[in-house]
């Protein structure tokens, strides 16, 4: 990746959009400290988040959801309740914090349900439920709604907007899906081969582009 520079306001949507290949994975996961950036910072909150130490403090305040849903083989409450376990909170706050989030999710009643019997649409409402139950100030998702039919889109689309709109939680989510983006997201990006593009109000980066690039793959137009 090059010439990345990108400032996220806190409490917004900001939406990652471009092709497949175009860098919005490795973006997020250099965002969520998962790999070293070979040139540059990255500042969390005023911190710059380079050493170690400060590198594991920071992802504690970040969550993060996978294209692909990975659940562990057990039940539903068990894979919600991982997040607060790792962080030491009591059995009871637990029990809890998972009922009231599958609730937001859509899944009550879900706890005993083992994890690997679930459809795709709930196994990833319950992934963005584990990233979400410890109520994290950062989350990024990546391509959430891919492959999904159209009601878990909305569904995940809902539960998005909710925990920003309620919560505050910042939120960064990479979509090839421009409508999504427009639907979703406050601000927007478009990357294009590691570059970012384009920067703008999302749905004006959708509407009516200014960079060609951006305005070609808006109508089609680009192949890759």
């Amino acid at each position: 990746m090059e010439n990345v520079n990108l400032e996220v306001e806190r409490g917004g949507i900001f939406a990652v959009v471009g092709p497949s290949g175009a860098g919005k994975t490795t973006l997020l996961r250099l965002v969520d400290l998962l790999d070293y950036p070979t040139s540059g910072r990255i500042i969390f909150d005023g911190v710059d988040t380079g050493p170690r130490d400060v590198r594991y403090a920071v992802r504690r305040r970040m969550g993060m959801v996978f294209q692909q849903p990975v659940l562990f083989d057990t039940t539903v409450h068990n894979n919600v309740a991982w997040s607060l376990r790792m962080r030491g909170f009591g059995r009871r706050e637990v029990d809890e914090r998972v009922r009231a989030i599958l609730g937001r999710m859509g899944l009550q009643g879900f706890q005993g349900r083992g994890a690997r019997t679930l459809s795709g649409g709930e196994a990833q409402r319950v992934a963005i439920a584990r990233a979400l139950v410890y109520e994290p100030e950062l989350m990024l998702l990546d391509e959430p709604t891919a492959n999904l039919d159209p009601y878990n889109v909305a569904t995940i689309e809902g539960i998005v907007n909710q925990m920003n709109r309620e919560l505050g939680i910042t939120v960064v989510m990479a979509t090839h899906n421009l409508f999504q983006a427009a639907r979703v997201g406050h601000r927007a990006a478009f990357l294009l081969n590691g570059e970012v593009v384009e920067v703008a109000e999302a749905q004006r980066l959708v509407q009516n582009p200014e960079d060609k690039r951006t305005a070609s793959f808006v109508r089609g137009e680009m192949i890759y």
